[in-house]
């Protein structure tokens, strides 16, 4: 029989020495992340994702998550090229490509990213008009999103847009723009209703043309328009007299056809 096996007091110490610097060696990072590990000060170099291992006391760890950041930069008060007071808000999207550069070549580099970006909203905005900046924002975040990821490329980090939120204007700059606007719908109705005068003036002249070459064709719009009138009730009409005698008829007949569509409103026709 094997006899039961002690363990003194020296040996349980050893053995949880050697556990707890087995699990201070052992290091897992996830998919998304790396670690950069420094041996004595120096740089080792990056590992992950999974499962790896340093030694304790000698190596040093520092996480880089590799996912998108989305920094909101705050609202900058700044002056546009025409001397206009605006504030305006963005957001970059990042992410950290080279982690070893990320942690070595500056301090905080998420703090960096979100300095630079002030500064260079700043100076962007300096440089552009307000119209530029309200109907160009396109090219104001491609201006932006250039100038940043080339900045930021030493560090090992891409910028892949920024994006203007919100423009905020004084009062009296809005007020300003409802009556430009205001002014601009107004000369458009102007021209627009100056344009249908037009037209209906050419097309009057056209129609007055073909009347005079057609005399009767105007006598059939007249007895067209009696007819229309004639519907209304307690109404006199009162025509021009006219000498041809198949002209009498016509109306005649166009009065008996008023009477048969509205009996209960009859119109009555004078001739003077």
């Amino acid at each position: 029989m094997v006899d039961n096996i002690s363990i003194t007091p020296g040996t349980a110490i050893g053995i949880l020495v050697l556990l707890v610097l087995l699990s201070m060696s052992i290091k897992v990072v996830k998919e998304y992340e790396r670690a950069v590990i420094f041996r004595l000060g120096r740089l080792l170099g990056a590992k992950g994702p999974g499962l790896f291992f340093i030694i304790p006391f000698v190596d040093t760890m520092v996480k880089v998550d590799l996912r998108i950041v989305t920094a909101d930069v705050p609202e900058q008060r700044t002056i546009t090229r025409d001397n206009v007071t605006v504030g305006v808000d963005a957001v970059v999207y990042y992410k950290v490509l080279d982690p070893e550069k990320a942690v070595t070549r500056i301090e905080n580099f998420h703090y960096g990213v979100l300095m630079l970006a002030q500064t260079t909203l700043r100076d962007i905005i300096g440089q552009v008009e307000l119209d530029d900046l309200l109907t160009k924002r396109e090219e104001i975040n491609k201006k932006l999103q250039e100038i940043l990821d080339y900045l930021t490329d030493p560090w090992g980090i891409k910028v892949s847009a920024v994006t203007i939120k919100e423009v905020k204007l004084p009062e009296t700059m809005l007020r300003a723009m409802a009556k430009q606007a205001e002014a601009e719908r107004w000369r458009r109705a102007r021209i627009i209703e100056a344009e249908g005068e037009r037209q209906a003036a050419k097309i009057m002249s056209e129609a007055a043309g073909f009347y005079e070459e057609h005399p009767v064709a105007l006598r059939l719009r007249e007895l067209q328009t009696l007819v229309e009138i004639s519907k209304e009730r307690n109404m006199v009409i009162v025509t021009p007299q006219y000498t041809d005698s198949k002209f009498g008829e016509m109306l005649g007949l166009m009065a008996a056809m008023s009477k048969e569509k509205s009996p209960a409103s009859p119109a009555t026709g004078k001739t003077s």
